[in-house]
């Protein structure tokens, strides 16, 4: 890629560690939910700000709303590792590979091989712990440059193997699953290696950052030098630019910095022929058929993106969070409408539904003393004075970011417009804490998924009018859904709204059932989750806002889709990959 001036240009130092991986779950080995000695819930770790806590609300509260005992000790333990598929090696290819490469760089290593042939699906979750995987990976390759990547790509080009690139591995649409019938050597393409940002161009408000980098990395690094890129998704500890790219991805203060394809300038990458994609960075031209631009959201087909120039903002001078509560959804929505329309919009805006509201005040740590007495006292106000009833009310939480007269003037906007709808402040703690569980509350499904309980989140982008009808629908589907398979119970099942548009929303959902003494929970769980997913085409919803399609959602790109688009995409792969050596096979 073309760089700054030499003045212009400042290199930054590599990013800090940031702590070692779970293999068999999210987030990081020194933080999770777990049940202590003494058969009480608490968050580990001191990374959030809910760890070491005591979370004594949690199953319980669970318990109320899926009707079922849940015992803090009754524990379905992982069997992590779970058998690994025997390779299927390419002793040519591997001869060559390790006459061009390192051999720190390539790994047979078995439970490599396993984390690297997945996700975070329910389906990937529920593999990696206990079903197993009926194909994976047959080595880790890890380049560390451009030449790498393309040394990988033209050995498995000539000697007929198979390239996955593979980023924070946090995709939730089997992006990452291994096609069973691929009966070539398959090469995971570990790009966290390549993890730099190159060099920052302060005058020109652009940075130069490699593929394999995490949001947080690539934050602490800006940071230092007074800047950030401002795209924070819920997995920004984990997830790469690479794969933000790849699946066009959308962050939670895109309202302020905009979203992937808002952020990307130029991109660099790697073509299945081994050629390499690379142009110089501009504001806007008016070029029609930029190939880089085509690996937006190719998830791995077109391309393995090695590299990108992004937008940079100065880090915000002011920066203040925001709570309030609403007596219904509705109340809410409307509020959230109007917050779009008023062209004030906060950096970040959330609506809870009542259940999602619920579940945060579950995860709460329990307060003592003088606060606990607060605690009740704002409680029996906000129920007694004020009239909120506790299984209606909802909650919104907002991020207000730029400069002190930019943030005022939001606020001035904003809270006139929640008080217009019955809304009541809640303060900026809340609002905070809201924001920031996000991290931690990550976490929650494995934990869960260990006491008998499976889950999975999905999303959609709805116009406006259609969004609160998609919502009731949805959560009618999987009860009925439920019902109709006599699964025990009741399902969980509620939704919050994340990001906002001029013609409609994003909405993101939340579902899980109790499985214990259920057949093929796995199976049933995906078997529910697509039809929620039909019960969203049909109310008018799209097949995904920023998770992307994979596998996971492939059989439904006919009801998105004209046969001409499809054919146009299966020409345009077939075109740039005749030999398929991007085998991902994903949507």
């Amino acid at each position: 890629m073309a760089e700054p001036n030499a003045t212009q240009r400042i290199v930054p130092d590599a990013p800090q560690p940031r702590g070692e991986e779970r293999l068999d779950g999210w987030g990081f080995t020194d933080s999770g939910f777990r049940v202590d000695e003494n058969g009480e819930v608490e968050f580990t770790g001191s990374r959030y700000a809910i760890g070491g806590k005591k979370i004594p609300a949690l199953l319980p509260w669970a318990e109320g709303i899926i009707e079922l005992k849940l015992d803090p000790r009754d524990r379905n333990a992982p069997q992590w590792p779970t058998r690994v598929p025997e390779r299927i090696a390419n002793e040519v290819f591997e001869h060559a590979l390790a006459a061009k490469l390192d051999p720190s760089r390539i790994s047979l290593d078995p439970e490599q091989r396993l984390r690297h042939g997945h996700g975070h699906t329910q389906e990937d979750m529920w593999g990696a712990k206990w079903g197993g995987f009926a194909r994976v990976p047959d080595l880790v390759v890890s380049p560390e440059s451009n030449d790498e990547v393309r040394i990988v790509v033209e050995l498995a080009r000539a000697h007929r193997a198979c390239v996955i690139p593979f980023g924070g591995g946090t995709n939730v649409t089997d992006a990452l699953r291994c096609l069973e019938a691929e009966r070539r050597t398959i090469v995971s393409l570990d790009m966290r290696r390549m993890n730099r940002v190159l060099w920052i161009d302060a005058e020109n408000r652009a940075a130069c950052i490699q593929a394999g980098a995490t949001g947080s990395e690539i934050e602490e690094v800006l940071a230092r030098h007074g800047f950030t890129t401002g795209h924070e998704p819920d997995s920004m500890e984990l997830s790469t630019l690479g794969g933000w790219i790849a699946t066009n991805a959308s962050g939670m203060k895109k309202n302020r910095y905009g979203n992937i394809e808002d952020l990307v300038l130029s991109i660099s990458a790697v073509t299945a022929e081994g050629g390499e994609l690379e142009r110089a960075p501009s504001a806007r031209e008016s070029v029609g058929g930029d190939p880089a631009r085509w690996l937006i959201g190719s998830e791995g087909r077109l391309g393995i993106v090695t590299s990108a120039i992004v937008k940079i903002f100065p880090l915000p001078a002011v920066r203040r969070f925001g709570s309030v509560l609403f007596k219904s959804f509705e109340q809410g929505f409307d509020f959230m409408r109007d917050v779009e329309r008023s062209g004030a919009k906060p950096a970040s805006v959330r609506l809870m539904d009542n259940l999602q509201f619920q579940f945060g005040q579950a995860v709460k740590p329990p307060k003592t003393g003088a606060a606990a007495l607060m605690s009740k006292a704002e409680k029996a106000f906000v129920l007694g004075v004020k009239g909120f009833d506790a299984n209606r009310m909802v909650a919104c939480t907002l991020l207000f970011e730029g400069s002190e007269s930019e943030v005022s003037a939001q606020e001035r906007a904003v809270y006139p417009l929640a008080a217009k709808h019955s809304g009541m402040k809640a303060g900026p703690e809340n609002g905070r804490r809201g924001y920031e569980l996000t991290f931690a509350i990550a976490y929650i499904r494995d934990f869960m998924m260990e006491h008998w309980l499976v889950a999975e989140s999905f999303e959609t982008t709805v116009p406006w009018s259609q969004a609160v009808a998609v919502c009731n629908n949805v959560k009618r589907r999987i009860r009925e859904e439920h019902a109709a398979r006599g699964l025990p119970g009741k399902p969980f099942i509620s939704v919050r709204v994340t990001q906002l548009y001029e013609s409609g929303v994003c909405l993101y959902f939340y579902f899980a059932f109790y499985y214990k003494g259920a057949p093929h929970p796995s199976e049933v769980f995906a078997e529910l989750e697509r039809a929620a997913r039909d019960e969203i085409l049909k109310s008018g919803g799209s097949l995904s806002h920023h998770h992307g399609i994979g596998k996971l959602r492939s059989a439904f790109l006919p009801r998105v889709f004209t046969p001409a688009a499809l054919a146009w995409r299966e020409r345009m792969k077939q075109a740039l990959d005749p030999e398929n050596v991007l085998g991902c096979g994903n949507g």
